[in-house]
């Protein structure tokens, strides 16, 4: 049983040392799955926040951080807790794990998505968990240490 400083256990996933492959490129394949689903949310966030901004006159037009942010945390959540990884995530072959090593529920895709979503609000977390994912024993961004989660490369199955 490993364990993870004060956070406990997470005797589920595999070993960073033991298991070195489901943890290799994962870093960079999250930034580029990243960059993927923010180009999704934008395709659909954009139109539809423009449709909303039409439709109410040019009122609309005010919300629209709003209405892509709010896209974003839809596809975000609903993707995840249906196959434990966005689309950008499943094109990199990678995929969100909890401590015990099961894949995410609908719960823990609106956990991690909101803490997600904090620490991208806020400048000096997201750098802090960026830096976490590179520096960490487990390639943990911030929302992952909160909720004992990673992400690794996705097994065979």
């Amino acid at each position: 049983m490993q364990a993870y400083g004060y956070a406990g256990s997470l005797a589920g996933l595999p070993d960073p040392e033991m298991d070195r492959q489901f943890y290799e490129g994962v870093p960079a394949r999250r930034l580029a799955a990243w960059m993927i689903d923010l180009l999704i949310t934008l395709l659909i966030g954009v139109p539809a926040a423009v449709m909303f901004g039409l439709m109410t006159l040019g009122f609309g037009f005010a919300l629209f951080p709003f209405l892509v942010a709010t896209v974003g945390f839809v596809y975000r959540v609903a993707t995840i807790a249906g196959g434990s990884a966005t689309w950008g995530m499943r094109a990199m072959g990678i995929e969100l794990r909890r401590a015990d090593g099961s894949r995410f529920d609908f719960a823990a895709a609106i956990m991690h998505t909101a803490l997600y979503t904090i620490s991208f609000g806020v400048v000096v977390l997201q750098i802090v968990s960026c830096v976490s994912m590179v520096a960490s024993r487990y390639g943990q961004g911030l929302p992952d240490v909160i909720l004992r989660t990673t992400a690794i490369n996705r097994p065979a199955d």
